[in-house]
């Protein structure tokens, strides 16, 4: 089953900061015991969201609004795509990704659904 670790921007990621080195070497590590594992799939760290626009569509008409956008916190900074065989081995991982962020961020699990929808044995809810 795939999943999607997020971790939520904050007030210093949004301004533009840059991970510090000890949140580098942390995330480093989460990342090579990840891959040691056969979990990951994919990983990157987002730009903040000045550098991104939301696009919306309702009844034809097509919405753009460029960042930054409001409520750091809501926003995705960064993830990890980790290929799991149970929600609680997903739950797992995204402590260790959260322990990798040290207080600096919320992170968040979601299971990836298959392309038959939920339940689908390719990735969807069990």
């Amino acid at each position: 089953m795939r999943f999607l670790i997020m971790s939520k921007s904050n007030d210093h990621f949004e301004a533009g900061g840059l991970p510090g080195p000890a949140l580098m070497r942390r995330m480093g590590e989460f990342l090579r015991e990840a891959s040691a594992a056969g979990v990951l799939l994919q990983a990157d760290g987002l730009l903040p969201s000045s550098y991104g626009a939301r696009i919306s569509a309702h009844d034809g008409r097509i919405s753009v609004t460029d960042g930054p956008f409001a409520e750091a916190k809501e926003i995705v900074g960064g993830f990890a795509f980790i290929d799991a065989r149970s929600l609680a081995e997903a739950r797992e991982w995204g402590r260790r990704f959260a322990i990798a962020h040290d207080g600096e961020c919320e992170v968040e699990v979601r299971q990836v659904t298959g392309p038959g929808g939920p339940g689908d044995a390719t990735g969807g809810p069990s």
